[in-house]
């Protein structure tokens, strides 16, 4: 299930980039700040009252600009629009309705999707100076302030009572695939040899493709949807008003969307920085994953190629050690075939559903085989285990006092579920709940 995406869009000035900072980055909303694996800024993961979603942050539209990035600001922003769920129409209370916040009304008006018209910088919290915006004809206008968190929670209530009450996969049974990894690494290559026709443009020039592209296929008698998409650069080699930058909106939302990805990974270079943030998208996401090794016809082998590389893959992903891996390559088509069965493999794996009773006899087994620890004189006592939903499979563990469950023992019990239930391929997440404590 895809989280729902809520863009925010405005004229210049107007604290889009505060909005989306206060609702990612303060108590109102839940972000994951795993190490080493933070998402770019462009994105951030929120929640709101038991509701999930990502925010988008695009630049200020000025149609009537001269500025020579505008043009690609606003691609970026028909980009955020076209892939929202919901969308965030910011205009500045203080300035008072312009032709500016015109201009974007009118191409907002354009979209079926929905608005929530917020008007920010109202510090004394003065309502009446938001009247004025109903002249946009977008609606309610929602005063806030962004500086003195004022009038978020309503704002928020708004925007998530928009939200579909199911966000399922619209290919149906389709699995959807996504091809990410840095720039060159032979992405549409892979792409075209798995679906035996140029389905899209291959060129040695780093950055050939600029959009995610879709295509049907069929394997095995199961459909599948291949999305190739942009190569993913460290965010200080593009600018997030580019062309690139808003090919970086398409890839990340590609990830979000897909069921299964494959991390391409160029051979030649190694496991490079930009490979292992990549991944961490990945997982950040729950998405189960395969790690495609191309261009494996290019190194130099010995005995033990293979079994170097794979250590250099799980020392450096180490966050992700459930990952398979698979070495290709797209020229002479070596085991291209074996991607699609993994993929549909962890796939799988990400959809098992685990009886209570099983999941309770093996939670006995592990806690009579390490006993869980004590802290602060109080030992830290697991009732029972449940699984909550799939994709990633997601398991919550009811106990005495959820403070008390460290870091380490919570990575044994997955050790110990992973040893006993084939989930490779796939993360799996172990949620701690205190007695008495609501879903």
């Amino acid at each position: 299930m895809a989280k729902p995406l809520v863009a925010i869009v405005g004229r210049p000035n107007v604290g889009k980039s505060t909005f989306f900072n206060k609702i990612c980055g303060r108590r109102i909303s839940i972000v994951d700040d795993t190490p080493g694996v933070t998402r770019d800024r462009i994105y951030g993961d929120a929640e709101w009252c038991g509701h999930e979603f990502r925010l988008i942050d695009t630049g200020g539209i000025d149609v009537k600009s001269d500025d020579i990035f505008q043009n690609d600001i606003k691609k970026q922003v028909d980009v955020a629009i076209d892939l929202a769920d919901v969308i965030v129409f910011l205009v500045d209370g203080l300035a008072g309705v312009t032709q500016g916040d015109y201009d974007v009304a009118e191409i907002l008006r354009k979209t079926n999707k929905k608005i929530v018209l917020v008007v920010n910088k109202l510090d004394n919290f003065d309502v009446n100076m938001a009247y004025e915006f109903y002249q946009l004809g977008m609606g309610e206008p929602f005063p806030i302030s962004c500086e003195q968190a004022k009038g978020l929670g309503e704002v928020l209530d708004e925007i998530t009572k928009n939200f579909s009450i199911t966000e399922e996969n619209s290919s149906g049974n389709f699995v959807k695939i996504a091809i990410v990894g840095r720039p060159n690494v032979g992405k549409s290559s892979i792409t075209n040899k798995i679906l035996g026709f140029s389905r899209v443009v291959v060129s040695d020039v780093a950055g050939t493709t600029r959009d995610a592209i879709e295509t049907d296929f069929k394997f095995n008698g199961q459909q599948y949807t291949l999305v190739d998409t942009a190569g993913l650069r460290k965010q200080k080699n593009y600018r997030r008003d580019s062309v690139e930058g808003y090919s970086v909106i398409r890839s990340m939302e590609a990830i979000e969307r897909a069921d299964v990805v494959l991390i391409v990974i160029d051979a030649t270079d190694g496991i490079t920085e930009q490979d292992v943030r990549i991944a961490g998208y990945v997982h950040e996401a729950g998405k189960p994953s395969v790690i495609v090794v191309n261009k494996w016809d290019l190194v130099e082998k010995n005995g033990s190629t293979i079994n170097v590389f794979q250590q250099k893959i799980k020392q450096n992903l180490s966050f992700m050690d459930y990952v398979k891996i698979v070495f290709v390559s797209a020229l002479t088509g070596q085991r291209l075939t074996n991607i699609i069965e993994m993929a549909k493999q962890s796939f799988f794996n990400s959809s098992r559903r685990i009886a209570t009773g099983t999941l309770n006899d093996l939670l006995s087994q592990a806690l009579i085989s390490n006993e869980p620890p004590y802290r602060n004189g109080k030992r830290l006592k697991i009732n029972y285990i449940t699984q909550v939903k799939t994709n990633p499979p997601t398991f919550v563990l009811f106990c005495n006092d959820e403070s008390l469950l460290h870091f380490s023992y919570l990575r044994y019990l997955e050790n110990r579920f992973r040893q006993a239930v084939d989930f490779s391929g796939t993360p799996i997440k172990l949620i701690a709940r205190s007695k008495g404590e609501k879903d």
